[in-house]
């Protein structure tokens, strides 16, 4: 999937209010950025990748996939390595009720 294909996932998926007050970054291995700004009204979600953001996630596109498809735990792909979090975690925490 393309990061134009999982930017249009995403923004669905977050719709207007996701109740996340808070912004993530999702920082791609292979480039490019997926941005998450649950703070504003209604929430927006771009391919900003200077944003600065409360969390980001590093991850593959690839991983990212199998993320949104259900077939890579996020706690799992953690301890494995596979996604990196800098910043506050516990905005991490919120992603596994916009992604369920």
């Amino acid at each position: 999937m393309s990061l134009e294909k999982f930017t249009e996932t995403v923004r669905t998926k977050v719709g207007d209010d996701a109740n996340l007050n808070s912004t993530i970054k999702f920082a791609f291995k292979e480039g490019g950025a997926l941005y998450i700004d649950g703070k504003s009204k209604p929430n927006t979600v771009t391919n900003d990748e200077s944003a600065a953001a409360d969390c980001t996630v590093k991850v593959s596109l690839e991983d990212f996939a199998k993320l949104m498809e259900r077939k890579l735990d996020p706690t799992t792909a953690f301890m494995m390595g596979k996604i990196k979090i800098e910043g506050d975690m516990g905005v991490a925490m919120k992603l596994g009720r916009l992604f369920g």
